[in-house]
């Protein structure tokens, strides 16, 4: 039987104050699948946890439900049993000379740049045939422009490097999901809001005409706090507002049970404007 990769993706912010364009994913092997599927379950059925779990429902009251499930999520990553991704840009950095079209369609064109490359799938290795399957969250836009994203994300299948690995994308392989029947996916929304909660400065922000921050907002920090505690359990000093370095070996994009990328573009231009300033 060939090997079976399956690959969950979310996405977030757009944009934010000082990053956007948030996409997020967790790879599955299909031979661990039915255990992590069992395990995620059992563990939101102990915390009474029966409707979607998403980042923005979190309040004082759940934030210890919410730290639960990221500690069964970064438990299957640290034995290897699902990889965690984040890619965002940050918009200091922005993309030169596009053309209306580019702009148009950028978030498909970053979400293919997402796949392709963020998992390091040209170096998951196997001495026979894989096929990646893909499953999305419902995708923001039109059929038509959904369509014609689903191929050319088949065409990955002709990449040198996934030719090389011999992973293929089929058509049938694509699908868009509701994430309320995907614990895991729901896994990744959590992970997601949470790093962009930080990255944006959000735990800093206090309610109109308040001089505290709001109870919901202390316990979002709380929970990005737990997942921050973890990653660095897997990656020591590691730092949420840069990607992760490969450590002398570009195979560490596939091995590594979690990574982030901030994506810049090849045409790259400054945008001074959105510098952080010190206080």
């Amino acid at each position: 039987m060939a090997r079976e990769l399956i690959l969950y993706c979310d996405e977030s912010d757009i944009s934010g104050k000082h990053y956007g364009n948030f996409y997020g994913g967790a790879l599955v092997e299909s031979r661990h699948l039915a255990e992590v599927e069992r395990r995620i379950d059992a563990r939101f059925a102990h915390l009474n946890l029966h409707d979607e779990v998403k980042w923005q429902k979190i309040s004082a009251a759940y934030a210890d439900k919410y730290i639960a499930v990221l500690d069964e999520a970064f438990d299957l990553a640290a034995e290897g049993k699902i990889k965690l991704r984040i890619m965002f840009t940050q918009n200091y950095w922005g993309a030169g000379h596009l053309t209306a079209e580019q702009r148009e369609t950028s978030f498909f064109r970053l979400y293919y740049q997402f796949i392709k490359h963020a998992f390091g799938l040209a170096y998951a290795g196997s001495t026979g045939h894989t096929r990646l399957r893909i499953l999305f969250d419902k995708l923001p836009d039109t059929d038509e422009k959904c369509a014609q994203f689903k191929g050319y994300l088949t065409g990955l299948t002709h990449y040198p490097l996934f030719r090389d690995a011999r992973l293929s994308l089929s058509a049938d392989a694509i699908a868009e999901v509701d994430s309320k029947h995907h614990r895991l996916m729901q896994c990744v929304d959590v992970v997601l809001g949470a790093m962009q909660f930080r990255l944006n400065d959000k735990h800093l922000e206090k309610p109109a005409g308040s001089r505290t921050r709001g109870k919901r907002t202390i316990a979002k920090e709380r929970v990005y706090r737990h997942a921050l505690k973890r990653i660095r359990q897997l990656h020591a000093n590691f730092n949420i507002g840069i990607s992760t370095g490969t450590r002398g070996d570009i195979a560490n994009r596939w091995h590594d049970p979690y990574r982030h990328w901030q994506f810049v573009p090849d045409n790259a231009v400054i945008r001074p404007e959105f510098a952080k300033r010190k206080k």
